[in-house]
């Protein structure tokens, strides 16, 4: 079945189409999820939630843009609405003297494997992995990541910078 295939079928409502878009799309998903929250099961409620929004609201796929980078968007704004609703941002503040450490061994960064960067980054506070996760790999601005999160830009940039600080050190005392 083609993503175009699987689309329509999923807006007709066809429950075989709707099953072959959660077990193609999941596992990545699942993987975005335990980027902003650290607990499989949490992650596994967010998951479920964003695919019940992806289903529901299928029809406002326009069919422009990857279908997959839809997907995703839905499931990281899940994962920032039960962070926001579970009040679990309220510790983000803007950190005095931060400052942007130049990271000089790349020979530690390529000996990680995925799943090693992976914990690393799950092990960060939450505020500092949300806004880590939504710059680094989801690719917003500091602006937009501060209207998602309502907090100031230089919130946002601060909580950046100190998340590369933790992971830069924690890479460096691995290895």
């Amino acid at each position: 079945m083609t993503e175009e295939q699987l689309i329509a079928g999923c807006k007709k409502g066809n429950r075989l189409a709707q099953k072959k878009l959660y077990e193609t799309y999941s596992p990545k998903m699942m993987g975005v999820c335990l980027r902003y929250v650290n607990d499989r099961e949490t992650a596994r409620d967010v998951l479920q939630d964003g695919f019940i929004k992806i289903l529901t609201g299928i029809d406002a796929y326009s069919g422009t843009g990857a279908f997959e980078g839809w997907i995703r968007k839905i499931i990281v704004n899940c994962a920032l609405e039960y962070l926001r609703k579970n009040d679990i941002l309220r510790d983000a503040s803007d950190l005095e003297n931060t400052y942007d450490a130049a990271y000089s061994d790349n020979q530690a960064v390529a000996n990680l494997s995925a799943a090693e960067l992976m914990k690393l980054i799950q092990d960060l506070p939450t505020g500092f992995r949300t806004v880590f996760n939504m710059f680094a790999i989801e690719g917003y601005s500091h602006k937009e990541i501060s209207e998602m999160l309502q907090i100031t830009e230089s919130t946002s940039r601060s909580q950046f910078i100190r998340a590369k600080q933790i992971l830069q050190r924690k890479v460096s005392e691995l290895y």
